[in-house]
């Protein structure tokens, strides 16, 4: 356990979690709040659990941050495509068939571990399993990928997402021609009834949470479209299920899809996160990461056009 030093309480009477991050700015107001909650701060002595409460004039007021649970995952030097990188933040473009954070049957290899080795004070940042991770990507969705440094970072990036102000586009190659060349998928995604290792179209009555999906055509390519899609929620297989929602599958996926593509030899599902928008923690400027197509989605656009 590790403890601020007592606050003191001056010429002022305010919310206990508003007062704390006034003076405690490198911890989130959010992170405040958990440890409130948590009986992790005391008020002239006494628990305060209620993030509600007032402080005034004279009070003291102690925080005790709890030990980091210890992270049981090895650093391994696996190299790394950074697109961004500085003290607070890292923007990486993840390859195919590579799996973020450790889970049963890929306790090694993961992305996790390739960040331990090169931040190793990443651990105990954002839980146990993913240290820093705001967001993910499936094991064969290439793309940027946003990874926070410190416990700020990390709270202020969630937020972005949680708001929308973060901006998500992906571009990814579909079976067949869309009608319309743009349009959006509000469809609520949740749990496969039958499947748990697929996501699928759910009610909210049942359990699904809201899942909306921005698309257009960026390219025909006979019986194949180029689309572009903006993510305003972030759930799991989210593209993959709408776009076989609305009858055109993403190329290459093979849990969402029957068909299968021959002629050019692809790692995984053709879908790539091209573009990262961000509001920077600290400086709060606006960053954007662009990550570069990789070589077998570059391939298939090739061959695809070479059909026409």
């Amino acid at each position: 356990m590790s403890e601020y030093r007592p606050l003191e309480v001056k010429d002022t009477k305010e919310r206990l979690d508003r007062w704390l991050a006034e003076q405690l700015p490198d911890l989130s107001r959010s992170r405040l709040q958990k440890l409130i909650e948590g009986g992790c701060v005391c008020i002239n002595g006494e628990t305060c659990t209620s993030k509600k409460a007032s402080v005034q004039n004279g009070d003291r007021v102690v925080v005790t941050i709890p030990e980091a649970v210890p992270l049981e995952v090895e650093a391994e030097a696996i190299p790394l495509d950074i697109l961004y990188e500085d003290n607070a933040l890292i923007i990486l473009n993840k390859p195919a068939g590579l799996v973020v954070h450790p889970a049963p049957g890929h306790e090694n290899g993961t992305l996790v571990n390739a960040l331990l080795a090169h931040c190793p004070d990443l651990a105990g940042i954002g839980g146990v399993q993913r240290p820093g991770i705001v967001h993910r990507l499936d094991k064969d969705t290439t793309g940027a990928i946003a990874i926070a440094k410190t416990d700020f970072a990390h709270q202020h990036l969630q937020a972005q997402l949680k708001v929308k102000t973060a901006r998500r586009e992906y571009l990814g190659v579909v079976y067949g021609v869309p009608g319309s060349t743009n349009g959006t998928i509000d469809l609520p995604i949740g749990r496969h009834p039958r499947d748990r290792k697929k996501m699928a179209i759910v009610p909210l009555e049942k359990g699904g949470r809201t899942a909306v999906t921005h698309w257009q055509i960026e390219e025909r390519l006979s019986n194949y479209t180029l689309m572009r899609f903006r993510l305003e929620t972030g759930r799991t297989h989210q593209i993959r299920v709408h776009s076989a929602q609305m009858g055109h599958p993403i190329v290459g996926d093979l849990v969402y899809s029957s068909a299968r593509f021959s002629g050019v030899n692809l790692p995984g599902q053709a879908l790539h996160a091209h573009k990262l928008g961000l509001q920077h923690p600290v400086t709060e400027e606006w960053i954007e990461a662009i990550a570069p197509l990789p070589e077998s989605f570059i391939k298939l656009l090739t061959f695809l056009r070479q059909r026409l």
